[in-house]
């Protein structure tokens, strides 16, 4: 047994009250295990959310193609249609998604 039942009930508090990668080593530290154990036994425990990724803007990151897809199904086109569409630089993408997104919300007024 890696872990006694008062060191769970320590670590699983600790990481509820202050879920992330901080309180993962802080605990990881104290109880001198490695921070892949730590994730592991709260894992197992149930109470571990991976953290999710974002990108150095903070917005979740989404791809080109998923870009695209939005502009093809506003523009109520077939994918296949934009093809190339997904070479453009991604913030030209995301300026075309925002702009028709815009205008087909003020068309439905």
């Amino acid at each position: 047994m890696n872990y006694s039942e008062e060191q769970t009930v320590q670590m699983v508090e600790a990481y509820q009250a202050s879920p992330g990668r901080v309180t993962v080593e802080k605990l990881a530290n104290d109880m001198d295990k490695s921070v892949k154990s730590i994730i592991g036994k709260l894992s197992r425990e149930g109470v571990y959310r991976r953290e999710i990724y974002k990108t150095k803007t903070g917005d979740i990151p989404i791809t080109k193609s998923e870009i695209v897809s939005t502009i093809a199904e506003t523009l109520g086109l077939e994918v296949e249609s934009l093809t190339g569409l997904d070479k453009a630089p991604k913030s030209t993408l995301k300026n075309l998604e925002v702009s028709m997104i815009a205008c087909t919300q003020e068309a439905a007024k």
